[in-house]
């Protein structure tokens, strides 16, 4: 996704920051933006095809970009920041991994992105998704590398998702000819990974906002 097609999505779109609903932001690089495939088969938009279905007052708002690492989602957070959300999925530091990048480096980012959020939206709850890298990155760096996420999580009281990827990765039935992006049904299974983790999140916001009075 080019940076120009994301701010237009953003910035034109005229239900992406309607104020009655709960927004959840997904802020990532190319597995967010749905890389190689239309944007409604990307797994932020079948989240938001369950929310429509449940009729539950909730906007998902997919801010991937391709390419991204962790240092340019630092970056651009600012920009994001500009609007208000109630929920982030953190969705970054895939692209550090295959570049080899330190660990260190990315954590330090990750809690950056995470600090800045906070200070900005002190209610925002923020959910990680964690990452892995491919076993050619050697199995040192591959340990060193997942266990950056779990920390974070741990460091920062955030709500862990163990590894966006999970049964999705390595398979090439659910993976684009790269083997590294998932395809539509690849797709599928990240947003039902995800929604494990974020629907609880997200009944307990409107819960809490009466949002769902005299829905159920």
């Amino acid at each position: 996704m080019s940076f120009k097609r994301f701010t237009l999505l953003i910035c034109l779109s005229p239900v992406v920051w309607a104020q009655e609903n709960l927004r959840v932001l997904v802020f990532g690089d190319s597995l967010t933006a749905g890389y190689g495939l239309s944007p409604e088969d990307a797994y932020p938009s079948l989240i938001q095809n369950k929310l429509d279905h449940l009729e539950w007052p909730v906007e998902v708002i997919g801010a991937g970009l391709s390419g991204e690492t962790s240092a340019g989602g630092l970056r651009r957070l600012s920009w994001l920041l500009k609007k208000h959300f109630d929920v982030m999925i953190l969705e970054l530091g895939a692209n550090d991994g295959l570049r080899g990048l330190k660990p260190e480096e990315t954590y330090r980012n990750l809690a950056q992105i995470v600090t800045n959020t906070r200070a900005a939206i002190p209610d925002c709850i923020i959910l990680l998704a964690g990452m892995q890298v491919p076993p050619n990155m050697g199995a040192t760096y591959a340990s060193e590398f997942a266990g950056v996420f779990p920390r974070l999580a741990k460091d920062l009281d955030l709500v862990l998702i163990p590894f966006l990827l999970e049964g999705v990765a390595g398979d090439q039935g659910l993976n684009l000819a790269d083997g590294i992006h998932p395809n539509v049904a690849g797709h599928r299974i990240v947003a039902e990974t995800v929604w494990h983790y974020l629907e609880p999140v997200i009944d307990e916001q409107l819960q809490r906002d009466n949002h769902l009075s005299g829905s159920r």
